[in-house]
């Protein structure tokens, strides 16, 4: 009975296997490597596979800075359904909650009285960082409650499965309740990506609202070739600076070369306002030319190759079969690696049994990954192993097999030893009606004498 409770367990787990087998977890990891990084939090991310290759106290609870205005700007094109044709009013007593604050703006003082493109005001926000074009967003969509915006901000977090972010303003002035974290950010930061105009505004280092005649300039000076210095890398794209005192330096950016794009999130670096020094920059660029020329997409299995044999039941002339991935097992990794810091663990059944299609999933294979200098292996991908061919079930030991599975089934026993019982007590009481009954036919015969 046990087996058979053991055999339907896994095909329950095979089913859920094949409804979840398109789904591939990349991985995890932080490779070892020479990068001296400044920043207190880090999270380098391959994004054609959503694989982190580096990380550094990336869960750790970090002031954002103005990269909230990441947040702040999913909100404001994705409750303006015609952003592209909406003017905003810029009123007095919206810009004035940020009197004393210290703010960075985008002179949208000179503009009260007008009404903005909800564009140009995305531009303000997102390129010299203007906390007065986020409040005015926010209090156009809050409808006149930035509160409500900021509500808004939080819901998000949480459907993008933000584990430890919380936000209590659009423009990221410090407040001891307003926190992310690098891991957080990057889930925000990647979805913004896919937003409309996100990826244009974000590497735009000098912009022209309508009517002005000065530009907006951009504070990332990884991007900006002509202002950015020592800062510029060539390979960067957007996307967005923040620093506060309690914050310190924060950077979101991306960088592509020879197909590959990362994005690094950097969080708390050293700020001090004399004789400042941009760490997340110099952080970022260093951890950019690293994954660059260091890691690569490489190829660990085929899905051809074995990986391992587990018994089979029930096929005439067949005793086990091989698994195989159901498809090629990739990861971005070292291009010089010792294949033996590759470790692959299985979870499979003991053994299957027939009829089985080749692709049919029955367990799973995770890829581990440990270098000389790791102290501990770190996971760095999984897949699904199926069956390496199609085996018929025979007919006889089907048969065979269930006939066996009755005769040893609980019920059957249970059945068997009650029949049993039932039989001794039919004997016994034969046995004892016929002594019964022998004595009385003696005492008549004896009468009859």
């Amino acid at each position: 009975m046990k087996k058979k409770l053991l055999r339907i367990f896994s095909l329950l787990i095979m089913l859920l296997m094949l409804i979840t087998s398109a789904v591939i977890p990349t991985g995890a990891i932080s490779y070892t490597n020479d990068v001296k990084t400044v920043s207190d939090s880090i999270l380098l991310v391959n994004m054609d596979t959503n694989q982190v290759v580096f990380e550094k106290d990336a869960d750790s609870k970090r002031y954002p800075a103005s990269t909230t205005k990441i947040m702040s700007y999913i909100i404001a094109i994705e409750n303006i359904p015609d952003y592209e044709n909406t003017k905003i009013e810029i009123k007095q007593e919206v810009l004035s909650i940020l009197d004393g604050t210290g703010s960075s703006t985008a002179n949208l003082q000179n503009h009260v009285g007008e009404k903005m493109s909800v564009i140009d005001l995305l531009y303000c926000m997102m390129v010299p960082s203007g906390n007065d074009a986020a409040v005015v967003l926010a209090d156009y969509i809050g409808g006149g409650d930035i509160s409500k915006f900021v509500d808004l901000m939080n819901q998000k977090a949480q459907e993008l499965g933000c584990e430890n972010t919380h936000f209590e303003n659009p423009d990221g002035l410090h407040d001891d309740n307003h926190y992310t974290t690098a891991r957080d950010l990057y889930k925000i930061t990647n979805y913004a990506l896919t937003k409309p105009m996100f990826s244009e505004i974000t590497n735009t280092t000098t912009y022209y609202c309508e009517g002005d005649d000065y530009p907006l300039i951009t504070t990332n000076y990884l991007i900006d070739e002509n202002r950015g210095g020592e800062y510029y890398y060539r390979y960067a794209k957007g996307i967005k600076t923040g620093t506060t005192d309690q914050a310190g330096h924060c950077l979101v950016t991306t960088a592509s070369a020879d197909g590959y794009s990362y994005m690094a999130v950097l969080l708390h670096s050293p700020y001090k306002e004399e004789n400042d020094v941009y760490d997340t920059m110099y952080d970022a660029a260093d951890l950019f030319r690293w994954a660059l020329v260091n890691l690569e997409l490489g190829e660990l299995k085929t899905s051809s190759t074995p990986i391992c044999e587990i018994d089979l039941r029930l096929a005439w002339d067949k005793k086990s079969i091989l698994l195989t991935p159901l498809e090629n097992i990739t990861a971005i990794i070292p291009k010089e690696y010792d294949p033996s810091w590759i470790q692959l663990e299985t979870e499979v059944p003991d053994s299957i049994d027939a009829p089985v299609k080749q692709g049919d999933v029955i367990g799973k294979a995770t890829v581990y990954y440990q270098d000389d200098k790791m102290s501990e292996r770190q996971y760095l991908t999984s897949v699904n192993l199926v069956a390496s061919e199609s085996v018929e079930r025979s007919g006889f030991l089907y048969v065979l097999d269930i006939v066996k599975n009755i005769v040893l089934s609980v019920w059957f026993l249970l059945a068997v030893a009650l029949i049993a019982v039932l039989f001794i007590i039919y004997i016994v009481i034969t046995t004892v009606y016929k002594r019964k009954h022998g004595k009385k036919k003696k005492v008549k015969r004896y009468r009859n004498l």
